[in-house]
């Protein structure tokens, strides 16, 4: 956990944890959650706020919550606000560790994301189609967690050549969060992302994410996608559209060619 520095150079290392009980949670209110941080090393304003437990400087601040693969290395991170510790006792996973209890606030980490994380740490996230049996709540969090932990995954990988033809396999596409499922993992394999939302697909397809057009998408079943994506969107000149033809519109507009299968 780095605390939240404007110059990283600077930053105050809160020390680390072997897990956090709890991170992953429905929310309790507005973001808030409490969450256990088991076999925690605390340190820098983090250690110096557990001599405050109850009191009002038991706020450490705000803080970056880095999520580490087995070797230690960043996968991605979450913003946490107003970390407050409120209660600590000795950790039976080892001598000098406390398992260390905290409210905070955190919009982005969400119910179902912690296996995901799982999956990308232990190497299992290593074929297609994983995310076909999730419930929707818990694609958005797969999405999430696609996204959070892009450059990680990717290790600086450049963009895939231009002219590629990537396959869509559209029985899988149920609604608007599956669609990114299955487009991320087309363009950038096993947890891929290629955005979440209408917005990020648009900032994908400027380049950087794994593909820039010009590229084809090679979108199988695309009529059942079409019955399922059905659903009218706003277009902002006071009509509508569907989401399917929205989407079609926008991979167009920016030089993706589609066929529909």
């Amino acid at each position: 956990m780095r605390a939240d520095e404007v110059d990283e150079v600077d930053a105050d290392f809160w020390g680390f944890a072997h897990e956090a009980e709890g991170l992953f949670t429905p929310l309790e209110e507005e973001g808030a959650r409490r969450v256990r941080f088991a076999g925690c090393d605390p340190r820098g304003g983090l250690l110096k706020s557990l001599d405050h437990v109850g009191g009002r400087r038991a706020v450490a601040g705000n803080a970056w919550l880095d999520v580490l693969d087995t070797d230690g290395v960043t996968m991605g991170s979450y913003f946490v606000n107003d970390v407050t510790a409120v209660a600590v006792q000795p950790s039976a996973r080892g001598a000098g560790l406390v398992d260390l209890t905290v409210t905070l606030w955190c919009d982005h980490a969400l119910p179902g994301a912690e296996g995901v994380w799982d999956l990308i740490r232990t190497g299992r996230l290593n074929r297609k189609g994983m995310w076909h049996t999730l419930e929707p709540e818990h694609r958005h969090a797969w999405l999430s967690v696609a996204l959070w932990s892009w450059a990680y995954q990717r290790r600086g990988k450049p963009d895939e050549p231009a002219g590629r033809t990537f396959t869509l396999d559209g029985r899988q596409i149920v609604d608007e969060d599956s669609f990114y499922c299955a487009l991320g993992e087309a363009v950038n394999g096993p947890g891929g992302y290629f955005g979440w939302n209408l917005s990020a697909l648009d900032d994908c397809l400027r380049g950087g994410w794994g593909a820039a057009p010009p590229f084809t998408v090679d979108w199988q079943h695309a009529a059942e996608a079409r019955a399922r994506l059905a659903e009218p969107v706003p277009t902002g000149e006071g009509e509508t559209t569907t989401l399917f033809d929205l989407l079609l519109e926008i991979l167009e507009e920016r030089g993706v060619q589609v066929i529909l299968r």
